[in-house]
Order: structure tokens, then sequence, then C-alpha cells
């Protein structure tokens, strides 16, 4: 057993955190060129914070059995979901994209968030081209399709697949969580309905005018194919480190083959280049590097370091606190990873899904909830937030910088959130 590392390991995690905050919005050109080099810098403060050893153990370990698969995936999910055109349905007015959102968010049932989130937003953006506002579309998608869509199955989705390893059922989510998944879906669907149609009230003058309603057309269908064969795969590989690096060369035959039957037409059409792939490859580089050591610092649990953190969980006696279950694994989702937040929140309540008692049942319940509808809570709380946000910027969406999304993210989940607590965790 690795020995926890000390608290000041987290500061370089906490330190590209800030500079993912900060210099997208004060230094754009130098973060543009030398993102990779300031990812590189805080890195390499592990070394005299961990010793040499240990830092490049932690680190290479990271990169071959953690982030390889894991960018492999998100390379192969991007490159098949641009070979997927879809053109005319009811996208472009506040109906239209509710449905689409809609329609996403069964997407993720069948594909996984991930994949889901990678298919809607090209049509979504493309059917609003003609609006001037359009950053609530991809918060909203990053919000309810690539999290909220994937609290019903471990289909795709690290923190349930993490429980369906570890002995949790299939169906186990459908059944416990179908009750506050559709109070958050509606509550949202309805607040971005809301949104939208005030957005295009106060456009009318100055936007131009909507394009005309098109039947709905789709090209890729081979494509959308492989994405539901990378979604069925991360379940088939299971947790072991050979499992990954097997499915991280399963991603690479996927991209080869997306790219061979893929005409080009169809990928111009959808505005597809690698530099939103590239950008956050290198992110999530640093990002999964720095972050070893906060895992870490998580699984000691209540005796490590972060011990307080964990105290809010139970009362004197040591009876649970479900809402807190709730909220701290959510909010440690929301800016670290969730997969490792789910983890360490279901050993610490000493989930044994092979003999579950009510209290465990509902414990788990506020866990998989936290773990999954915290993740749209920043860029960084889920793999294809960041993906979005780089995508939508390149089709020249003005997204607000790691602050402004919390914020605006903060204002739509928070009241959602809350009334999920009151109705469920308390």
């Amino acid at each position: 057993m690795q020995p926890t590392p000390p608290l000041p390991a987290a500061l370089p995690f906490l330190g590209l955190l800030l500079s993912i905050a900060i210099l997208p919005a004060t230094a754009p050109r130098f973060w543009l060129r030398r993102m990779g080099w300031v990812a590189a810098g805080w890195c390499a403060l592990l070394f005299p914070l961990l010793g040499f050893g240990a830092a490049g153990a932690m680190g290479w370990h990271t990169l071959v059995a953690d982030y390889w698969p894991f960018i492999a995936l998100l390379g192969a999910l991007y490159t098949a979901s641009g070979g997927i055109l879809l053109r005319g349905g009811p996208g472009g007015r506040p109906a239209g994209n509710t449905l689409v959102l809609a329609l996403g968010m069964a997407l993720g049932l069948v594909m996984g968030p991930t994949g889901a989130a990678m298919v809607t937003i090209q049509p979504l953006l493309h059917a609003n081209a003609h609006r001037r506002r359009k950053a609530h579309l991809v918060l909203f998608l990053i919000v309810l399709v690539a999290n909220a869509s994937g609290a019903l199955t471990p289909l795709g989705n690290p923190p349930l697949f993490v429980g369906l390893l570890r002995g949790v059922p299939f169906f186990w989510p459908m059944r416990h969580l179908l009750a506050p998944y559709l109070v958050f879906t509606a509550l949202l669907l309805g607040l971005f309905w809301l949104v939208d149609r005030r957005f295009v009230a106060s456009e009318v003058t100055t936007q131009a005018p909507a394009p005309p309603r098109q039947p709905l057309r789709v090209r890729g269908w081979g494509n959308a194919g492989l994405i539901a064969v990378l979604a069925v795969s991360t379940v088939l590989q299971g947790a072991s480190e050979t499992g990954r690096l097997i499915g991280g060369g399963v991603a690479l035959a996927t991209i080869a083959v997306s790219l061979a039957i893929t005409p080009r037409a169809v990928r111009r059409a959808n505005a597809f280049t690698w530099h939103p792939m590239a950008e956050v490859a290198i992110l999530f580089a640093g990002l999964f590097v720095t972050l070893a050591p906060v895992s870490a610092l998580l699984r000691a649990g209540p005796e490590g370091p972060l011990g307080p953190i964990f105290a809010l969980t139970a009362d004197a006696a040591g009876v649970p606190r479900l809402w807190a279950y709730f909220w701290v694994c959510g909010l440690v989702s929301g800016f670290l990873d969730n997969a490792p937040a789910y983890m360490v929140f279901f050993d610490l309540a000493g989930i044994r899904p092979e003999a579950m008692t009510a209290a465990q049942t509902e414990t788990l319940r506020a866990i998989s909830l936290g773990a999954v509808l915290f993740g749209g809570l920043t860029y960084i709380g889920n793999a294809p937030n960041l993906m979005l946000r780089a995508v939508a910027a390149h089709r020249g969406v003005r997204m607000p910088g790691f602050f402004g999304f919390l914020l605006l993210s903060a204002a739509v989940l928070v009241p959602a959130l809350l009334l999920i607590t009151v109705t469920f965790f308390l």
C-alpha cells in the first residue's frame, strides 16, 4: 500500500486549476500557445513535494493506466461523433431546443452521457447558428446530457460503473434513482425553456431569423454504431489495468474505422477539427497527473489529512447524514473526479451490495446522485465538460471562463439540488 502523500501535494492541482480559471481570460494568447508548458510546470512541482522516485512512479502509472485509456476513449467519441451529421429537426427555437436536450438525455441511456453529449452538441449549435446568445445552450447541455443523463445506468458513466464492478446490480440505479432523476430533469428542462424563451424575446430585433423548419436528416449511422460499441466496451473491459489498456486499443481502432468510413463532406459540415481534442488532451494530462496525489489523500479517508470532510457525513452516534453524503460527495465530484469520489464514499459508508440494508440503500442513493448530478458544476467535474466547452468555443460560442461557468451552473443547479435534498434526503 502506497503511503498517503502530504497535504501540500495538492498544491499543483490547485495551481493548475487556477491557471485554467484565470489565464484564458487574462492572457489568452499566452495560454493558447503555452498551456502545455503551464501544465508541465505544475506537474514538475510534484517532484520536490513527493520526492523524485515517488512522483515519477505516480506520474508514469497515472499516464499509462488512467490517462491513456481515458483520452483514447474521449478521442474515439469525438472522432465518431464528428462523423454524424444531423440537419433539420426540432432545434432552433425554445420548444425545439428543449426537445433536442430531452432527446440527448434519452441517448445518454443508450450510449452513455459522453457519447450522447458529443452527438447532440453539433446539431444543437448548427440549429441555433442564427442566435447571438448560445452559451446557455452549452451550459444546459453539460448539466443535463453530459452528466444527469447518466443517472440511471452504469453504461458509459464512470461512478455508477464503479458501483457495478463492486457488485451493485445493473438495474439498481434505474430502480432507486428514477424518482429524483425525473424531478431534476423536469425542473431543469422547464428552466431551460424559460431561459431560452427569454433570450429569444430579448434578441428578436438583433438576431437573424430562424431557418425554416426542415425534416430531420441523419448521415453517419456507422459512426453511431461505433459510439454504441464504445459504450458497451467500457463495461465489458472491467476496471483492471489490462482491460483499460485493451480499451485504449479498441478506441484507436474505432478512430481508424471512423476516419475511413466518414466522407470528408460530413466532417466539413460539422466544422470538425482536431484543435478542441488537442487542447483537452494537453489539459487533462496535467489534470490527471496533479490529481493523483489528491485522489490518494481522499482514499486515506477519515484518518487522513482530509478527515474533517468525512466527519460531516455522520452524527456523533455514527448515524449517516444522507444530505451530507449527497452534498459532500457531490462537491468533491464537481471539483475533482466523480469516479474516485464515488469509490471513497462507497467505502466510507460500508456499502455491501450482496446484503444491502434499507439504510445502506438510501446512503448509496445519496452517493450516486451526488456523484452524477454535481458533475456539471465546473468544466472539470466530468470528462466531457471541457471537451464540450472547447468544441463550442471553436464554433464561435463565447463561453464563460472557469469561475463564470461555476457561477452560472451553480445558479442553475443549486435550486434543483436543494429540492432533491429536501424531497429525498431530509
